[in-house]
């Protein structure tokens, strides 16, 4: 199976169709409530409700998921049957593969109630038409005209004692997600210092993006969220508290960041952790979703 255990919760919906051919004297027996073995579409609704929710004990790779719903329509045309269905999940993963199971067992449920009165009966073909949820629907196009820096807070990496594992990791999340990394520094544990740096980020370079890494936890050095007290303009208090939430579900120390988000002018400014693991998941939880904040910061709403 994929590793989907980086991915972050999303609602996922999908609708798949499978389309028979049959006899116009099959159309009308069924329209008359007469095909031998009962009316089939009822139990061809079940039956696909029932293969949306047990996809995963049919098809090997599938992650089993919480269903939290599955339509089923039909549709008759002349010599045909369609089967629509559609499935929600609010889940790590899609729910393409359940409306595909689920429309092709309707459509063998049919086939099932129906072949002893329709010999010619065919399957044509089951197709997905739709699917949303995933990571593509929170994409903003291109970001390589973003602008941005990474500062790392550590006086033990300032000070060459250590060696700086995390600020690399935001460099190259930010440069795989398409934006221009313009600066990384090293500097102490230094509120005023920090403060200093992260203005002249937004006030002299003009950034978009500047992401912290260091000072955000209980020892007396760790000052990152008091110097942010002069810096940010604005506050973005759902940045940190997703990054928190992802985090606590796989650690139970992720309770204990500080880190902050907010905004100073046009540039957008996200504290995270000092430790590569927290950094790593703070990165997985705010990735692609955060690039959306960009169009609103410069006044273009929510276009995508």
């Amino acid at each position: 199976m994929i590793d989907v255990s980086t991915k972050y919760v999303t609602l996922r919906t999908a609708t798949a169709q499978a389309r028979l051919s049959v006899s116009p004297e099959t159309l009308k027996l069924i329209h008359a409530k007469k095909i031998p073995k009962g009316d089939p579409l009822p139990v061809a609704k079940v039956a696909a409700v029932q293969a949306a929710k047990h996809t995963s004990d049919i098809i090997p790779y599938c992650h089993p998921m919480p269903v939290e719903f599955v339509g089923v329509e039909f549709e008759f045309g002349e010599g045909t049957i369609i089967v629509r269905t559609t499935v929600k999940a609010i889940y790590k993963t899609g729910v393409e593969m359940e409306a595909l199971t689920a429309a092709t067992v309707a459509a063998l449920t049919l086939y099932d109630m129906l072949k002893m009165v329709d010999e010619e009966m065919r399957i044509l073909e089951v197709e997905l038409l739709s699917k949303s949820g995933g990571k593509s629907d929170f994409r903003t196009g291109s970001q390589s005209a973003l602008r941005a820096a990474v500062l790392v807070m550590s006086d033990s990496i300032a000070s060459g004692n250590k060696s700086d594992a995390s600020g690399q990791l935001i460099v190259a999340r930010l440069k795989k997600e398409g934006l221009n990394v313009e600066d990384y520094r090293i500097i102490p544990d230094d509120a005023e210092l920090i403060a200093s740096t992260v203005r002249a980020y937004a006030d002299e370079k003009h950034l978009d993006f500047v992401m912290t890494t260091g000072g955000t936890g209980f020892s007396h050095r760790d000052s990152t969220p008091e110097a942010m007290a002069s810096v940010f303009e604005r506050e973005a208090p759902g940045i940190a508290e997703a990054a928190r939430a992802y985090g606590q579900e796989r650690t139970p120390y992720a309770m204990l960041s500080r880190a902050r988000a907010g905004l100073r002018g046009n540039t957008l400014i996200v504290n995270l952790p000092g430790s590569s693991g927290a950094v790593t998941d703070a990165l997985n939880a705010l990735f692609p979703a955060i690039l959306h904040s960009f169009p609103m910061i410069t006044g273009r709403g929510h276009e995508t």
